[in-house]
């Protein structure tokens, strides 16, 4: 086989559909797009639009809330902690807190706290002190021998 040889496998590629080139092309003069009406013209956006009925996304009630104020934790889990240990990245025996865990790259931020979670094992003896942890996530660390201090959250000023 040579280069000037290959070739696709038949009906692989298919060729693009030419709109509004002449009659012989089937799809000439309105180019598939019917007579006159709004469908016809460019730059049309019905997206939604029922002909005037009440368009499904305004007849569904609404569901749900967002809190704009609400606390968003970078949160980690026991085993990266642990594998960060073994790596010497972070020294067990320090008492640590949420910026000794950024510091180590453990999280490229600390968001508005930190939230440890227990995922993976623990085998270090770690005193933790972080905005939240799960309850099994402090039971693991005493387990090892540590301790998972929660801090109390800060009381916001109205």
């Amino acid at each position: 086989m040579k280069l000037h040889e290959l070739r696709d496998n038949e009906g692989a590629a298919r060729k693009k559909k030419r709109v509004a080139r002449g009659p012989g092309s089937g799809k000439g003069k309105t180019a598939g797009r019917g007579i006159k009406g709004q469908k016809s013209r460019s730059g049309v956006a019905l997206n939604g639009y029922e002909g005037g009925q009440m368009p499904l996304y305004r007849r569904l009630p609404k569901r749900g809330f967002s809190k704009p104020n609400r606390k968003e934790y970078a949160v980690i889990n026991l085993g990266l902690i642990q594998k960060f240990v073994d790596a010497g990245k972070i020294d067990a025996s320090v008492a640590l807190d949420e910026a000794a865990l950024v510091a180590s790259g453990l999280t490229s931020h600390g968001r508005d706290g930190i939230r440890i979670l227990n995922k993976g094992d623990i085998t270090a003896k770690l005193n933790l002190t972080v905005s939240g942890a799960s309850k099994s996530a402090v039971e693991a660390v005493e387990k090892a021998g540590g301790t998972l201090t929660v801090k109390a959250a800060k009381a916001t000023a109205e």
